[in-house]
């Protein structure tokens, strides 16, 4: 029972932290805050390819632990497996998993924010078990980087990149930025293939074990990371182009991996020792065929995050339909929107302040070895003007510093951040 509005929130990484912190910023004591989650840590991934080519074990560098970050903020968290939502009852399902055994829970909400990111679906990729690597958790992490510098590499060809992407239709007719749209992506988040591509390059050199032109990266688009805009996209290919990686496109879907390389759905074949690829973006099961998901069980909302038909509903990050690309930044931006509005609803800020639909920005930096990084900001995607591409050695000083931010301010980083991020990337540097 709860005196006040019970936000719930489910899901407890970037989005789902960022919301919950930000409405207890924004709405302060007027409503009571739940977060479940299956895991009582967050996953810092962005930095785990960094730590495998430096042969750093992610799971000591990249792991944060909610429950002391969510009591500084008098949020009540509960860790379990979110098993089904009630949208016209209000009621959410789960079951405690801190051991097996445990009773089938129920929990009302006033307001519900999803957040509980996607699944990723490599048990779709035939013979990934057997003959594939990747870099997006700790365990994959942590075999692809035992793999790569306790000797199990013997020089073979390289190839990078992903596995089609079912995006589903919840965010058609959405407008951004005027005259534009949330474009149909084939690969969720192609930024960790280009990252891996270029620090492979780097960690073949430095150890002795060839050139890059033993690398192809691939995808199944058109043009690989269009999401980054197409002006940066052939910077980065001409970059490594002259640095001889190879580049395949429209590859359609990877149908299975085998000892000697990759099928694709397009009847080409590459031959690849190490094989690191991205999977489909897939959403939970529970949540496919609800009231409130699309065709493919993304969770349905507007450019303010909230679900046109139960408006005590948002999304933020991977989970909503929206978010395409599936990447950090795009839920961080979404997380605060999710807080304004939860806060008006709260009586808590008015319209002037609450109501700024979502306007996606890609920021990524992604590392190239001998702490070197790119650097991208795009919105032409989705119908913005703006693109920026810039490599060297500050972008690097400011993905590890971000992520050293993000620690020390337990996710509340300040609200100059990522502009003095932005300013020292694309100023400084330029």
């Amino acid at each position: 029972m709860h005196a006040k509005p019970h936000v719930l929130v489910l899901g407890s990484n970037f989005a789902g932290l960022a919301s919950a912190q930000r409405i207890r910023d924004y709405a302060g004591d007027a409503a009571d805050i739940t977060v479940i989650d299956r895991r009582d840590y967050l996953l810092y991934n962005p930095n785990i390819p960094v730590d495998i080519f430096e042969n750093r074990d992610p799971e000591l560098h990249e792991r944060m632990p909610l429950r002391p970050v969510l009591v500084e903020d008098d949020i009540e968290f509960v860790q379990a497996e979110v098993q089904g939502i009630d949208v016209d009852a209000q009621v959410v399902t789960f079951l405690p998993n801190e051991r097996p055994g445990a009773e089938q829970e129920r929990l009302h909400y006033d307001y519900l924010i999803i957040a509980l990111g996607a699944r990723l679906a490599y048990e779709r990729i035939e013979g990934f078990a057997e003959h594939g690597h990747t870099l997006s958790d700790f365990y994959h992490g942590n075999r692809l980087r035992e793999y790569l510098h306790e000797g199990g590499y013997r020089g073979g060809p390289i190839a990078i990149g992903s596995a089609r992407f079912h995006q589903g239709d919840g965010a058609e007719g959405l407008e951004p930025y005027p005259g534009g749209s949330i474009p149909v992506a084939e690969a969720a988040c192609e930024g960790p293939p280009l990252e891996a591509t270029m620090a492979m390059a780097t960690w073949l050199k430095d150890h002795g074990q060839g050139t890059p032109d033993r690398i192809t990266v691939f995808t199944p688009a058109e043009v690989i990371a269009e999401d980054a805009g197409l002006n940066n996209v052939r910077q980065f290919l001409e970059l490594a182009g002259s640095m001889g990686i190879h580049y395949l496109n429209k590859t359609i879907d990877i149908r299975r991996l085998t000892a000697e390389g990759i099928e694709f759905e397009n009847g080409e074949t590459l031959e690849a020792e190490l094989k690191i690829v991205l999977p489909d973006w897939v959403a939970h099961d529970f949540l496919r065929d609800l009231p409130i998901s699309d065709s493919q069980g993304f969770i349905k909302t507007d450019l303010l995050m909230r679900n046109p038909d139960y408006p005590n509903v948002f999304a933020a990050g991977d989970a909503a339909a929206v978010t395409v690309p599936k990447i950090g930044g795009i839920g961080h931006q979404e997380a605060d929107i999710v807080a304004r509005q939860v806060a008006k609803e709260l009586g808590r800020l008015d319209a002037e302040e609450a109501d700024h639909p979502l306007r996606p920005v890609i920021f990524c930096i992604g590392d190239m070895g001998d702490g070197k990084a790119f650097y991208i900001r795009s919105n032409t995607w989705y119908g913005g003007n703006d693109e920026v591409l810039k490599v060297g050695r500050i972008p690097y000083q400011l993905k590890m510093r971000y992520r050293d931010l993000f620690f020390l301010t337990h996710g509340k980083l300040p609200d100059w951040g990522l502009g003095l991020a932005q300013f020292t990337a694309e100023k400084l540097f330029g």
